[in-house]
């Protein structure tokens, strides 16, 4: 179907997209001798371990059940034995992981494939196989297959709209068929009537490859940021707008990314639990950028020497993306089922200015995507008052994109103070 073009939006910034690993195919990463599985994979409770200590496990063998609805479970991402459980640092926090150390059986479970699945066979299968939001939410894919209210419609997020990653458009174009596959799971379990997809004007190639498929939608994305944005992305595509403390579902729609769309065909028609996701490391300072097959639970440090090592000392290592991503100290961190990227940014990409204080110029306010006023919970919460912080600044809307950040010429902490200010929030109830 003739890609068509999305509706504009009237916020947001226009960075560098600096798409520099765009052209690599996706290669495998051999099975490193040692993982480390978060439990915390997703949004809500982390889940609950079902093996103990010298368990021999095969990969894709379930080690941990989720806890509730909103969680998800967790499986071995290699063929191994189990050699800890233990608590170790993560992002912001500190988080409950299992080591497995690798064997040489490379033994592998698999579901049974779905044939002819019912909506309800879908859903189950989403949920067994621990599939989450790939995009960077993580929020439990089976859960928005249950939306409260019905939709008519299912929008695939193929924007990528953050700088450096180039994961998502690798496989649009390399997997192509299979994302159009989990697509129609997806829409099945939904009993939505359309699919789009949504893709940002800077990726021709992925656009053509979804034109010929009569049932798919294509819209073509207005190169911008935050375009990838569930609220943007629904307006662009549609012209629906969601109202502040809403869902897509409340507007008829449900987003999914493309890998989440993938992970559902292999899902489905595979029997392949989600224990190894694409990711892009990139940046000036690693010796060659690359998008991998990475199981969950790999070490940075074997990302990175995988891409040849360093080029030069990185001034920034970020998790993610850099607007919305995690900056680290050290490689002495583990991929979760949400990486999408690893950053190694030289001294030429990053900013090292200081923060200077607010010079109330408006600026974050008039780039923010959610008519927000970050500069208003930036100076409450640095003064403690949290409450405050999200009323005036209406800091629990925010959609976390940075792009207040990227804006203000004082290089004040605004996605920091959102976050706390919503951690606090969140302590307070």
């Amino acid at each position: 179907m003739k890609a068509i073009k999305g509706k504009r939006l009237f916020a947001g910034i226009h960075p560098q997209g600096r798409k520099i690993s765009g052209g690599k195919p996706l290669e495998q990463l051999p099975p490193p001798s040692e993982v480390c599985i978060s439990l915390s994979q997703s949004l809500g409770r982390p889940a609950v371990p079902v093996v103990e200590k010298g368990a021999k496990v095969k990969r894709g063998e379930l080690i941990a059940k989720a806890d509730g609805a909103i969680s998800s479970s967790v499986f071995a991402s290699i063929a191994g034995e189990v050699a800890d459980i233990l608590k170790k640092p993560a992002q912001g926090g500190e988080e409950t992981f299992i080591v497995l150390k690798a064997s040489e059986s490379g033994e592998e479970f698999r579901f049974p494939p779905l044939t002819d699945p019912s909506p309800q066979e879908i859903v189950e299968r989403v949920r067994a196989c621990g599939i989450v939001g790939l995009g960077g939410a993580g929020f439990p894919t089976a859960v928005k297959l249950t939306p409260p209210c019905p939709v008519d419609t299912l929008i695939l997020n193929g924007a990528e709209c953050e700088p450096y990653l180039t994961c998502d458009h690798r496989l649009m174009l390399e997997f192509t068929e299979g994302i159009v596959r989990g697509a129609r799971y997806l829409k099945q379990a939904l009993d939505a009537k359309r699919i789009i997809i949504g893709i940002e004007d800077n990726k021709p190639d992925a656009i053509a490859a979804f034109e010929p498929y009569p049932d798919i939608a294509v819209v073509k994305l207005r190169k911008q940021y935050p375009m990838g944005g569930e609220k943007q992305l629904v307006y662009s595509a549609t012209g629906r707008k969601i109202r502040p403390g809403k869902l897509p579902a409340d507007a008829g729609v449900v987003v999914q990314n493309v890998a989440t769309a993938y992970a559902v065909y292999e899902a489905v028609e595979q029997g392949k639990p989600l224990y190894e996701r694409a990711v892009t490391v990139t940046g000036g300072a690693v010796s060659e950028p690359k998008n991998i097959w990475t199981p969950v639970g790999t070490p940075l440090s074997a990302l990175v020497a995988f891409c040849g090592g360093e080029k030069t000392a990185p001034k920034k290592i970020v998790q993610g993306g850099p607007m919305t991503g995690i900056s680290l100290p050290s490689y002495d961190f583990y991929t979760h089922k949400t990486t999408s990227g690893l950053l190694l940014m030289s001294a030429e990409e990053v900013s090292l200015s200081e923060p200077t204080p607010c010079i109330s110029c408006g600026k974050c306010a008039d780039a923010c995507p959610m008519k927000l006023m970050p500069m208003q919970t930036d100076f409450y919460a640095e003064a403690g008052d949290y409450a405050e912080a999200a009323k005036l600044g209406g800091a629990l809307n925010c959609i976390e994109c940075g792009v207040c950040a990227y804006v203000c010429p004082a290089r004040r902490p605004l996605i920091q103070s959102i976050r706390k200010t919503k951690q606090e929030m969140r302590k307070a109830k």
